[in-house]
């Protein structure tokens, strides 16, 4: 097990914390850090995604759960995989696709463990239909306070607030996943653009679940009439024969390390999440983002239907270019991530506008439709529409700009995303989330001594 001391931040780049990191490469090497942990606890920590500072701990350990990537045989019959934590997604999609099998929740980026996946109990573009990602785990390995293993399963308190708990109530060593059959590595995929928000929205809803999976790109900086003008993708599961018509002009998966140089994947204009190629940093002002975004906006097709795309390429179309890093400046990058219900459209209207209205450079903002609530204590994802985008963090008053979005977002009855989260007060996030008394009485118990912590428990109470 290798030992060092490092500086961590999360994906944004901001507030950046020294910890010890250790290295684990066995079970048993975990324990032992949890066993010996100082007084300022300890925190898992996977490929670092996470926009804020879920995964950072102050002057305390981080388990770097990276080197605990073991893939077991897949069971086709039962549809089945039991995978290490330390997996990545994208690692993961590569050994199950060619045998037809996939998660049935794939997030927006490979670039994440699934032990970050659960922890977070992330959603994808499916979650009408599919939940996020935890509810489609049948079993986990923790690793708990007093350094023992426990397999935990579905439908218990310690399951429930582990979905979702941001690594708070032990160390996600495994899992079992359960998985869907595919017919190909290929996507079906249509795009339609809508002038303005209340059309994009009429768009979402008309189309209802006749394909499973739907994202929209809105554009941010437009105003007047424009504003939330946005282009809809939705897709589906290509049959085998979409498969081979297209065998000779596109790859499985991408090859690794392919987001360090040119992709084959298609560019800024085609994929789910619309992927940005890299600008210079001191291009990202309210102009030329305001540009940028208008050439994107006008480069997508008014309509087009059944377009074959790779699957890699719809799912996770940003991981083919390099961190964006550089859009945003030195001081890194906030990822504001909210939901509210439906019959609350009226909110996030208001929350676009005063976004428009302040001309803010926001070039990346992904709007998604959920379904039922999700059993985890701090799942994010609600029935309602839910609005992530990226803003740089140096922006003037960024901060009591949020502040006054997020009284809104409450006021809704709405919450922000604690996995993606660097910033919301305490107060506010305890009235977003009705369950978060039940998770600190878990907490208590399972962990008195807090054991598990992390600079988003410390800032948050939780």
């Amino acid at each position: 097990m290798s030992v060092d001391t490092v500086s961590l931040t999360g994906w944004g780049r901001t507030s950046p914390t020294t910890a010890v990191r250790f290295r684990p490469r066995t079970y048993e090497e975990a324990a032992a850090v949890v066993r010996g942990r100082g007084p300022r606890g300890v925190v898992a920590r996977g490929l670092g995604r996470s926009p804020g500072d879920a995964a950072q701990n102050a002057g305390g350990s981080v388990l770097d759960l990276t080197g605990l990537a073991r893939i077991g045989a897949a069971d086709p019959a039962a549809g089945v995989v039991r995978c290490d934590a330390g997996v990545s997604l994208e690692r993961l999609l590569r050994v199950l696709l060619p045998q037809g099998l996939l998660p049935p929740v794939v997030p927006g980026t490979g670039r994440l463990t699934v032990g970050g996946a659960i922890a977070s109990d992330l959603p994808g573009p499916d979650h009408r239909r599919s939940g996020s990602f935890a509810r489609h785990v049948s079993a986990l390995e923790l690793l708990t306070a007093d350094g023992e293993v426990r397999t935990v399963l579905p439908g218990t308190a310690l399951f429930d607030a582990t979905a979702g708990g941001l690594g708070l109530t032990g160390v996600i060593l495994g899992a079992t996943l359960r998985l869907r059959r595919v017919g190909s590595a290929m996507m079906s995929v249509s795009t339609e653009r809508a002038g303005d928000l209340d059309e994009l929205l009429a768009r979402f809803t008309a189309g209802g679940d006749r394909m499973p999976y739907a994202s929209a790109w809105i554009d941010l900086t437009a105003r007047g009439r424009s504003t939330g003008r946005g282009i809809l993708t939705r897709g589906e599961h290509a049959p085998p024969l979409m498969r081979s018509a297209h065998a000779g002009r596109t790859r499985l998966l991408p090859r690794a390390g392919a987001g360090r140089g040119r992709s084959s994947a298609p560019g800024p204009l085609s994929g789910l999440f619309e992927a940005l190629p890299p600008l210079p940093g001191a291009l990202l002002g309210p102009g030329p983002a305001a540009l940028y975004n208008a050439a994107r906006y006008r480069g997508a097709p008014r309509a087009r239907a059944g377009e074959p795309r790779p699957l890699s390429a719809f799912f996770h179309g940003p991981d083919a270019f390099p961190e964006p890093h550089a859009l945003y400046g030195r001081g890194g990058l906030v990822r504001y991530r909210f939901t509210v219900g439906y019959g609350q459209e009226e909110t996030l209207h208001r929350v676009v506008r005063r976004i428009a209205a302040r001309r803010s450079p926001a070039v990346r903002a992904v709007l998604h439709r959920f379904g039922a609530a999700d059993p985890g204590l701090l799942s994010f994802a609600a029935p309602g529409w839910s609005l992530a985008l990226d803003l740089p963090a140096a922006l003037p008053g960024l901060g009591r700009f949020l502040d006054g979005v997020d009284e809104e977002v409450a006021a809704a009855g709405g919450r922000v995303c604690l996995a993606a989260d660097s910033r919301t007060r305490p107060e506010t996030a305890a009235a977003m989330y009705p369950g978060l008394a039940e998770f600190r009485e878990l907490r208590a118990r399972l962990d008195p001594a807090g054991a598990f912590r992390s600079d988003l428990s410390r800032r948050l109470g939780l």
